[in-house]
């Protein structure tokens, strides 16, 4: 196919105001990824839209393996799905309260704040 560019499971794109670091969860429209490098405002960054990462979660939050997952971009955590959370993925394993990371796997669609 002539007019195929790439799989699209790691998209360039500008990194937001404040930059940011590698591995960081990051929202560039309705585009959720994970940072592959430490970038600053403005300046180009891969990052990945699926695959199984291990993403900081609000600590309070109870997620089952199986639950979907939202991103929280005010707090820049994972949490359950919710008003003004990004869908991001699926939780596979469990990860209670007190527990301060989760591991997701993206799903790589279009996302938009509930």
């Amino acid at each position: 196919m002539k007019n195929y560019i790439q799989e699209g499971r790691m998209i360039t794109v500008a990194a937001p105001a404040g930059g940011v670091a590698s591995g960081d969860g990051v929202v560039i429209g309705a585009l959720f990824g994970v940072a592959s490098k430490t970038a600053a405002a403005g300046e180009t960054v891969t990052i990945a839209t699926e695959g199984v990462f291990d993403l900081p979660k609000l600590a309070s939050a109870i997620i089952a393996a199986g639950d979907k997952v939202s991103w929280d971009d005010t707090t820049k955590q994972v949490n359950l799905p919710g008003p003004g959370r990004f869908p991001i993925g699926i939780a596979i394993e469990a990860a209670g309260n007190g527990a301060i990371i989760v591991r997701v796997r993206l799903d790589g669609v279009a996302t938009v704040a509930a």
